[in-house]
């Protein structure tokens, strides 16, 4: 499997383009484009962020693909479901706010189809049936444009995690509620890459997002671009370049168990200098390491002990409450509706808090936080 890294050092239009030829090149460049074909992006666009805030793919490596797509006789349709109501009125707000309108000027055409399609996949190992977006279905291929970022839950947040935008934005919680564990939740998302199977994955690594992630966190410059035609051994080494282990990112552990990727980056044909693109001490999510302890015991008892444990030790969404403004926006999100509005502050129920960081990664203020258990802290995990 290959995989290449580009250096970029910052968004302008023609470093862009010169990343992306050299990080295409290994794939046949844009050579399988046919003139007329329509080529779908998928890019991140989370929520309406400036392209600053580091939470979307930025439009200026968009705008340098669209330019190269189109010369080869492509259309091109840029979309995405952001988490919110799949409609126009609120997309194009989305669309606004993150630079869109730059890529649109650029020839793309900015998806306005906000149909749904149901989705047959037998062969899945927990989405068996989904619904998604139907402007995907007019596409020849699919593109996937992602933003390389920590995120709550899942530790990492790249390629493989980008095709979660294909599920309509209102219906988000729902999947985080019918797959409520790290465990079910990324084998979801395998299936969705599976069942999409994207030509290309592309991660816009030139500023990543460290720390509070992958919406309240903050820009790091990384300076790269990396690109494969499997979206699990990219992922693989977005993980070496922000320095966190594979384990701990349940996404790429499903897709290990399923022999969609290797477990070590060392088994990859990587091409670029990626040891120099590295950043040692970027800042991820706390509590990101694995704690499921019970899933290698043997007995029931040294099972029930783990479970134990492994609550113990879990890391939880939190409030800083002086942070927070009272919007309401983590209670409307909650898909297990743990969240209830007291004296204007969320308060958690815990019993029924099923750790999806939906209130975390959606709070406008960056309120709700990843908080690391004091014993966890104690005994380093």
């Amino acid at each position: 499997m290959k995989v290449s890294v580009a250096k970029c050092s910052q968004y302008t239009l023609e470093e862009a383009q010169n990343a992306l030829v050299f990080a295409l090149a290994p794939f046949g460049g844009l050579d399988w484009v046919q003139e007329g074909m329509i080529i779908g992006i998928k890019a991140n666009l989370v929520t309406y962020f400036h392209p600053d805030a580091a939470a979307t793919t930025h439009p200026v490596l968009l705008c340098a693909l669209v330019n190269m797509l189109r010369s080869r006789g492509a259309s091109v349709i840029i979309g995405d479901s952001p988490g919110g109501l799949y409609n126009h009125v609120y997309v194009n707000r989305i669309y606004s706010a993150t630079g869109m309108k730059d890529v649109e000027a650029a020839g793309a055409i900015l998806n306005q189809d906000f149909s749904v399609s149901q989705a047959n996949y037998p062969e899945a190992k927990a989405a068996a049936t989904f619904t998604y977006t139907g402007w995907l279905d007019k596409v020849d291929a699919i593109i996937n444009f992602c933003k390389l970022k920590t995120h709550g839950m899942i530790g990492m947040s790249a390629a493989a995690k980008n095709m979660f935008g294909v599920i309509p934005g209102t219906m988000k919680p729902e999947y985080h509620y019918r797959f409520p564990n790290q465990e079910s939740f990324s084998d979801m998302i395998i299936d969705l890459d599976e069942y999409f199977k994207p030509r290309l994955s592309i991660v816009d690594a030139v500023v990543g997002m460290e720390g509070n992630g992958p919406t309240a966190g903050t820009p790091r410059h990384i300076g790269a671009i990396a690109a494969s035609d499997n979206p699990h051994a990219l992922d693989l080494v977005c993980a070496k370049l922000i320095g966190i282990e594979p384990q701990n990112v349940p996404t790429l552990q499903a897709a290990i168990r399923r022999e969609l990727c290797p477990s070590r980056v060392g088994e990859l044909e990587i091409i670029g200098d990626v040891d120099q693109l590295c950043v040692p001490d970027f800042r991820l999510v706390s509590g990101s390491r694995s704690i499921q302890f019970h899933k290698s015991a043997k007995s029931g008892f040294a099972r029930l002990t783990g479970k134990v444990l492994q609550n113990s030790l879990a890391s939880i969404p939190k409030l800083h409450a002086a942070e927070c403004v009272g919007c309401a926006e983590c209670a409307r999100i909650c898909p297990a509706k743990a969240i209830t509005m007291k004296a204007h502050k969320p308060v958690i129920n815990r019993d029924a808090c099923i750790r999806c960081f939906c209130c975390q990664e959606f709070c406008p203020k960056g309120a709700m936080k990843v908080h690391r258990p004091w014993i966890a802290r104690i005994l380093g995990h």
